[in-house]
């Protein structure tokens, strides 16, 4: 007899590893990365694990798993390896030894950089309680003033000769988001926030210099909305920066790459026109930058070219690529890789040649007998080119019970990767007996700005009829069964779910999940504040309406719901607040519509706790089971 496939559980998805941060040695030699479990928030540990890039011996753990370590950094010589535990800065040498810790701060640390040079690093964290703090702290004296300054993190240089932090004073009140230094023991390159929240912090961005001698400071000036990833490059002598930002005006439409030519100078953006999307930005020692793309279903690496000013791709991998990292010279990078049927893992190469698999952290899902995925490639409504992925049940002929999952965002996207995870559950549903549809609708990423920035004031409208077309083309193919169809989704894709049961009778079943219910609320209360506004049309504040957030909202159309609705939410999501929940809650209550609300204590906008996405997994599992079933199954 032959082999027995192993069976599919919740415990088996909640217990698996994952590798993160993955961290290239300047001199291309070494690998370093993050093994976590994927309730690893829960419980606090993680591991550091490094392996040569070449896979010429098999990875080596370097801390023990029982703390939360994060963050690798290289030393610029290659020598040694920082990383962040329990909330400080440690190093070791990646052949062997013990740690060694370089801080004693009182509050945790939040980033660090090793300088050129090796006698200084930049570390970023916030001030150390005073003996106020702690009385305060200790006798619950401890009122929110919105307009005194918050516990900001701030810049500090740590002097590796007498361990001492100062702090750089040139930058004031400002919260330092992320730091880079030029290379050649330059001066670092600062992103700061004038607060510490997305809102207002995200608009309020700012480009400094900082030199790491003296540690003077020169401002120069604001950056576009959400601004990341600084990468200096040097062009004909000159040093120049990049950085990824939103595509103006904003806030909708996708990420672009600015380049700062002289101080003050013109932000250029280096990828209008283009029909793929930058997703991250590296710096490049010997180079110019290297930038990942989302390009359809698949991933694309790109480089700047030094005399057009624009990327050119260098190679591309089939599924999703993501956490690049490059070595000093640029001629061998890593990168995390996850393609249909292979759980994501660390893979490196030659730039522009083929990448070898580094890591194995989750051998126990070798021999599951997974769901068929399948792309597609169909017309929207206005002959508009979309993409997106099948998933068929493992054995069987359709027609299928087909479950529509949307993806969050709305910029987001399905890559052709593995989905087999609480927040990407196709597998999970394929091998319970569904065909599983994942559209990218207009709004994502992966086809330029244009795309994405089509859904600014109009979520759920054309991007729902998007999602319709690819349904009724399953159904016209005979993959799906018309009367057993089910909707759902998280963050954004649960506002799509609630929007689409108050537009159709069509599904039996939807499951909403983290999701808004009113625009106008999540203006108010959300993380984004104002940025949300972008998508749903307006405010509220403008005046007594009608609004255009109104007609966007799934809680304006409640009184023509008739559709089972599953609500998830983590009960301390300050993203998408559980008042949205809530909301639509009561709404369904008020005419009688059959729904279950599931709080999660302690979770915010992820659900991170393991006996919590067991149970999310089975509910999700047992709710469409509920509604889909074959009829003749019942009698």
């Amino acid at each position: 007899m032959g082999e027995v496939s192993p069976e599919l559980t919740a415990e088996l998805l909640a217990d698996s590893n994952m590798p993160r941060q993955p961290a290239i040695s300047p001199d291309g030699r070494w690998v370093a990365y993050v093994v976590a479990p994927v309730s690893a928030r829960e419980r606090q540990i993680s591991s550091v694990w490094v392996v040569p890039a070449d896979a010429s011996s098999p990875p080596r753990q370097l801390t023990d798993g029982t703390t939360w370590a994060q963050a690798p950094r290289w030393a610029p010589d290659s020598g040694t390896l920082w990383f962040i535990a329990d909330g400080q800065v440690h190093r070791l040498r990646p052949d062997g030894g013990g740690a060694e810790t370089l801080t004693n701060w009182r509050t945790p640390i939040s980033g660090h950089l090793p300088l050129a040079g090796g006698l200084r690093a930049a570390v970023v964290a916030g001030d150390e309680p005073t003996a106020e703090d702690e009385r305060r702290k200790a006798e619950r004296d401890d009122a929110m003033v919105w307009s005194e300054p918050g516990p900001y993190d701030r810049l500090r240089l740590l002097d590796l000769g007498t361990g001492e932090l100062t702090v750089v004073g040139g930058l004031g009140d400002r919260h330092v988001v992320e730091v880079v230094q030029r290379p050649g023991s330059g001066p670092l390159a600062v992103i700061s926030w004038d607060r510490p929240e997305d809102e207002p912090g995200a608009f309020t961005a700012r480009l400094h210099l900082v030199d790491p001698e003296t540690g003077d400071v020169a401002d120069l000036g604001p950056l576009e909305l959400d601004a990341c990833s600084p990468a200096w490059w040097n062009a004909g002598g000159y040093w120049h920066l990049a950085y990824l930002a939103a595509t103006p005006p904003g806030p909708v439409g996708g990420a672009a790459v600015f380049d700062i030519g002289a101080p003050g100078g013109e932000h250029r953006n280096l990828t209008a026109g283009m029909g793929a999307c930058p997703a991250e930005l590296v710096q490049v020692t010997g180079g110019p930058p290297l930038a990942l793309f989302a390009d359809g279903l698949d991933t694309a690496l790109h480089q700047l070219d030094h005399g057009t000013r624009r990327f050119r791709r260098v190679a591309s991998w089939a599924g999703r690529a993501d956490t690049l990292t490059a070595s000093g010279q640029g001629d061998v990078i890593a990168a995390c890789l996850s393609t249909a049927y292979q759980p994501a893992e660390v893979h490196a190469g030659p730039l522009g040649g083929p990448l070898t698999r580094l890591s194995d952290t989750r051998p126990e899902l070798r021999g599951i007998t997974w769901g068929r995925q399948e792309r597609l490639s169909y017309l929207a409504s206005d002959g508009l080119r979309l993409d997106g992925l099948l998933i068929r049940p493992p054995g069987l002929d359709g027609p299928f019970p087909l479950i529509t999952l949307v993806h969050g965002g709305p910029y987001g996207r399905y890559a052709d990767e593995f989905m087999g995870s609480w927040w990407h559950p196709g597998q999970w549903l394929a091998t319970a007996g569904y065909a599983v549809f994942l559209p990218n609708p207009r709004g994502g990423a992966g086809h330029g700005a244009e795309f994405a920035t089509t859904v600014a004031g109009a979520v759920g409208t054309d991007e729902w009829t998007d999602i319709i077309s690819g349904i009724d083309l399953l159904i016209g193919e005979g993959v799906a069964d018309p009367g057993r169809l089910g909707i759902g989704g998280w963050s954004h894709g649960g506002f799509m779910a609630a929007w689409a049961v108050g537009q159709t009778g069509r599904f039996k079943a939807a499951l909403m999940g983290a999701g808004i219910s009113d625009w106008g609320l999540q203006v108010g209360v959300g993380e984004l504040g104002t940025q949300e506004a972008g998508l749903g049309g307006s405010c509220g504040w403008e005046s007594p309406g009608p609004h255009r957030h109104d007609q966007l909202s799934p809680i304006s159309y409640a009184a023509k719901i008739r559709t089972p609705v599953l609500i998830l939410h983590g009960q301390q999501d300050t993203n998408v607040p559980v008042g949205q929940a809530m909301y639509f809650h009561r709404a369904l209550d008020r005419f009688g519509v059959e729904h279950e609300l599931v709080i999660y204590p302690r979770e915010g906008h992820s659900i991170d706790e393991r006996s919590h996405q067991i149970d999310l997994l089975r509910r999700t599992r047992a709710w469409f089971g509920r509604w889909l079933a074959d009829p003749a199954s019942k009698q």
